[in-house]
């Protein structure tokens, strides 16, 4: 019989490209809030704009947060 055995805390496994992974959750997430915004008969044309700010300043936190996380790792 086989198990699944789930990574624990210290093994769990990195994406080997997190930034275009990090960027394709924010885009979906963007889409959701256009989306969200038509279904409620919201402003497709403010949606759209905070969906781009949203979209810009979420994968720019990304970009810093896993250069930083390089950085570190490399100074070790």
């Amino acid at each position: 019989m086989r198990l699944l055995q789930w990574p624990g805390p210290g093994e769990a496994r990195s994406s080997r490209r997190p930034y275009r992974d990090a960027a394709l959750v924010y885009a979906g997430l963007a889409g959701v809030i256009v989306v969200v915004a038509v279904l409620t008969g919201g402003s497709v044309a403010r949606a759209s704009v905070t969906a781009a700010l949203f979209f810009v300043v979420a994968t720019a936190w990304t970009w810093l947060h896993v250069h930083r996380k390089k950085a570190r790792e490399e100074g070790e």
